[in-house]
């Protein structure tokens, strides 16, 4: 069983830290624990439920109404809107599947994103959003090593399945690099923008976790890719930028940068041919910006 502090509570349910206090002061179906210096926090059972709760409020649900139902009535009108409902009440429910370690409810909630959107919109419009609100994506420590592997695991055999699926580029395709500087290993946002580039017919090349400088810079040579991609999550702002600065000063190639960076906009101070994701529905237009640019560069030639 895992605690959670206040702060990951908030975090991981968007109700704000004044609004839990309230309602705990006035209904009775939040009681935290507290340590022994009167510090709050929170078990799973307590988390489930209020990530529930949080569903049932952002549709409309007073919480004089929730306090009065049971916890089978609370399911039931649950799963009746996650069926139908926003993103948000998806990533709800996805965290949910996680601290449950319920395989088959994450399951239904991809697959039935993906029926309504396709899978790329469910990579950048439900997957991105609820592994950035659970800390997988950047290392944040928000939920237990356990839940993490459990959940980061069933993304992997998706999207290792997926691209399985897709045909093989075309001999003249673009080329993009991928990889995780030394000592970053949380490799969820690369799979996945693995898969978004070949599934726009890229060919890419998938180096994986904690490559050196070295390394990157013997690919590039054999590869000559047309970028780069590569995410930042436990970096200092210093060594972000001493690293993004031994790559750019010998390799003239853009590299796409994501991931938890401070003051990421200073980033073209060090090279112009930096570009920094803001968020994952950027990532697609870039590519097919210096796609443009490879096809004039391939007609000149």
């Amino acid at each position: 069983m895992s605690n959670y502090t206040m702060a990951q509570i908030v975090s991981l349910t968007g109700i704000k830290s004044h609004t839990l206090r309230k309602w705990e002061s006035r209904y009775n179906f939040l009681e935290p624990q507290r340590t022994d210096t009167n510090i709050r926090y929170y078990s799973d059972e307590q988390l489930k439920k209020l990530l529930n709760i949080s569903i049932l409020t952002r549709n409309g649900f007073r919480i004089s109404k929730i306090d009065k139902m049971s916890e089978t009535e609370i399911n039931e009108e649950v799963s009746k809107i996650v069926l139908i409902g926003s993103s948000e009440d998806e990533v709800s429910a996805l965290i949910l599947s996680m601290i449950t370690l319920n395989e088959d409810e994450f399951d239904a909630t991809i697959n039935a994103e993906i029926l309504r959107t396709g899978l790329i919109s469910t990579i950048t419009g439900l997957i991105y959003p609820f592994l950035a609100q659970v800390g997988v994506l950047w290392g944040a420590n928000k939920v237990m090593p356990a839940q993490e592997h459990f959940i980061s695991n069933l993304i992997r055999q998706k999207i290792f399945s997926a691209i399985e699926l897709l045909p093989k580029p075309l001999p003249n395709a673009p080329k993009v690099l991928l990889f995780l500087p030394e000592n970053e290993n949380h490799e969820l946002g690369l799979l996945l923008a693995s898969y978004i580039a070949q599934n726009i017919g890229w060919r890419a090349y998938y180096l994986g976790q904690n490559v050196p400088n070295e390394n990157i810079k013997m690919v590039v040579d054999i590869t000559h890719p047309n970028v780069m991609v590569t995410m930042f999550t436990t970096h200092t702002k210093k060594s972000v930028e001493s690293r993004l600065k031994g790559l750019t000063d010998e390799l003239d190639i853009p590299i796409i940068v994501s991931g938890y960076i401070e003051n990421p906009e200073d980033l073209k101070l060090i090279s112009e041919n930096i570009h920094y994701l803001f968020k994952p529905d950027e990532f697609i237009p870039l590519l097919k910006d210096i796609e443009a640019k490879h096809l004039v560069d391939n007609a000149l030639n």
